[in-house]
């Protein structure tokens, strides 16, 4: 027994504030604990109360996994009591002062590093700082990289090679070099800091370098997925990478737990939208989400409703209420008209504010979902084999949305061509209801989307035997607490 504790992986992960990071990190964090590993999380009181249900569950199931609160600075930054996600801004200013209290956060993040004396620090790729943390406690730092393979790929290589300049025109297409397939972009499309030099990219400059000084990248993605990008990616950047994902699937098993995920939803009495559902027939509905910090504007909302509507097909729709002060009004008399006008047709479902997604794109009745291309919503529609309908918004949602149609075909595109965070899109961005009504139908009806279909599905099966024991990603992260013990011991 005492080897066995002496062998005993303590590890430390880091999750950045905001869900599309934090909820993939949680759940790695979880697998390593369901194998053996002391794992302590490091978020702020807020966060915590969202992955606590989890966190418990494991706890009381005997695994050594625990949270650590630390402090945010909301007070100190003039912010509303409680807000400490990047989800929960209303306002580019409350965006700026989110972004502050989290670089506030490093001095609290350091003191726990030396009071619990890690073996590894598992930390979220926007913590650049933490690969000076490790070196001092002469422990390895993975780099915890959310998104695949292949965007890691296009980011290094349109930032080495910088193909858009000298373009004489935005919307004229360039191709990436380096990749292993064609692929062909527009600076509209391009991640904001790559189209220009602004603060962004002075610190993406600094994640970079301390992306090639880490001991490896943890990436939730699977082998037969993007192997071949995986290899690319190590080749590149020239570090170790283990890919242990689609860590979703691979976590949250039961109906309760995907229930729970990133929120909470009582099933004991049926929801109305699962008790809609199940009154469909297989692969009839279309589920629209956009992520949880997506900012459309009521222009855009407007074009997404009747393009629903007239496209004939089943529909389930997460819309996220405006926040105060947020020009809720127009918009929020437009929805409520739409949702009676849907119920009564019974062709479309709204859910207000968040869905447990997981449950509905593995319920029967779901055909295909419209995604805003981040990496999270696609490995999960991936793991239910389901095709997409393409709406990348911004970040590196726009180079997912390649991989989707051009690389893997399983995806058909609205046709966005702006990448803007939030809603600063100008009416020359939004995609009309035309595209969105083409979209759905080739998507929920053509010959095509049968091909499409047979190839989510092979995707599915194959993201559900990357898991288990002897697959890919199963074998990947046992050979990476491998080496971690390795390294532990050589250090005693």
């Amino acid at each position: 027994m005492g080897t066995e504790n002496h062998l005993q992986l303590n590890v430390i992960f880091l999750p950045y504030l905001t869900p599309g990071h934090m909820n993939p990190m949680v759940d790695t964090a979880r697998l390593f604990a369901k194998h053996g590993a002391n794992v302590t999380i490091i978020t702020t009181q807020t966060n915590a109360l969202t992955i606590q249900k989890a966190i418990d569950s494991d706890f009381n199931s005997g695994y050594s996994i625990k949270t650590y609160v630390i402090q945010f600075p909301s007070l100190q930054l003039g912010l509303p009591d409680g807000v400490e996600n990047i989800k929960d801004c209303t306002t580019p200013q409350m965006l700026e002062k989110i972004f502050h209290g989290i670089m506030m956060l490093q001095p609290q993040i350091e003191s726990v590093f030396q009071e619990l004396q890690p073996d590894c620090i598992v930390s979220d790729m926007f913590y650049p700082w933490t690969v000076e943390s490790a070196a001092k406690l002469r422990i390895p730092r993975l780099y915890y990289y959310s998104a695949s393979s292949f965007s890691s790929c296009v980011y290094h290589f349109i930032q080495k090679h910088k193909p858009h300049k000298g373009l004489e025109s935005d919307s004229h297409k360039v191709q990436i070099p380096g990749l292993l397939d064609k692929i062909e972009i527009a600076p509209t499309e391009m991640d904001e800091f790559q189209r220009k030099e602004n603060d962004m990219t002075i610190l993406m400059n600094v994640v970079y370098a301390s992306e090639r000084r880490s001991y490896g990248t943890l990436c939730n993605s699977f082998y037969e997925l993007e192997g071949g990008y995986e290899e690319l990616y190590k080749n590149t950047i020239g570090i170790k990478s283990w890919s242990v994902g689609p860590v979703s699937a691979w976590i949250n098993k039961t109906d309760e737990e995907k229930a729970n995920r990133g929120n909470k939803v009582d099933l004991k009495e049926e929801p109305y939208w699962l008790n809609w559902l199940n009154s469909k027939q297989s692969d009839s509905v279309l589920y629209v989400s956009f992520g949880s910090l997506t900012r459309l504007s009521y222009a855009q909302i407007v074009e997404i409703a009747h393009g629903l509507e007239n496209s004939g097909h089943n529909f389930i729709w997460v819309v996220r209420r405006k926040g105060e002060g947020d020009g809720e009004g127009e918009e929020e008399c437009f929805l409520q008209d739409f949702e009676a006008r849907m119920k009564e047709s019974d062709k479309g479902c709204i859910i207000w504010n968040w869905a447990p997604q997981l449950l509905i794109l593995d319920h029967p009745a779901t055909g295909g979902i419209v995604t805003h291309c981040g990496w999270n919503s696609i490995l999960e529609s991936v793991s239910s084999g389901l095709p997409m309908i393409t709406w990348p918004l911004f970040a590196e949602q726009f180079y997912n949305e390649k991989f989707l149609v051009q690389v893997l075909k399983i995806g058909v595109s609205v046709g966005a061509k702006v990448n803007k965070f939030w809603s600063t899109v100008g009416e020359d961005g939004i995609v009309g209801r035309e595209e969105l009504v083409k979209a759905v139908k080739t998507l929920m009806g053509s010959e095509e989307s049968r091909e499409m279909r047979k190839r989510a599905k092979k995707l599915g099966d194959a993201a559900k035997r990357t898991i288990e024991e002897g697959g890919t990603s199963y074998n990947n992260l046992m050979q990476l607490m491998d080496e971690l013990k390795s390294l532990k011991m050589s250090r005693n």
